[in-house]
């Protein structure tokens, strides 16, 4: 899909660079209708006037600020509390962060060791 992103140039799209990425998911799959809209409330969001590139500060108002801003104004469109850093970073990103780090350590390992893995053979093919 496309990224969005901000920083001191204003905001980006991108179909590449990202592949390196944690995704983290934030709709549930019984919010297909959400899911549908996703990218044009991104895209109206993100034409604000808060995310021009003279706004851009390293500390406090960055990528991360722009992220969590745009799930709060889904939340609030949604009838639901809003989340600040904090609340955002324990319930989200670091349990994805967590288990990300658990597998790259398990890959690192598996490589350093000269192991490697093999995809299993599906069930279809065995019948």
């Amino acid at each position: 899909g496309v990224v969005y992103n901000y920083n001191e140039e204003g905001i980006h799209r991108s179909e590449t660079g990202w592949e390196q990425c944690i995704s983290i998911p934030l709709v549930q799959p019984d919010m297909f209708g959400l899911l549908q809209q996703w990218d044009k409330l991104l895209e109206e969001f993100s034409v604000g006037e808060a995310w021009l590139p003279h706004r851009y500060e390293e500390h406090d108002h960055n990528c991360y600020t722009y992220a969590l801003a745009f799930i709060n104004s889904v939340l609030t469109a949604q009838g639901k509390q809003q989340m600040n850093k904090s609340e955002f970073t324990e319930k989200f990103v670091i349990p994805q962060t967590k288990k990300a780090s658990k597998y790259i350590t398990l890959h690192h390992e598996l490589t350093a060791n000269d192991f490697y893995i093999v995809p299993l053979p599906d069930q279809e093919k065995k019948q």
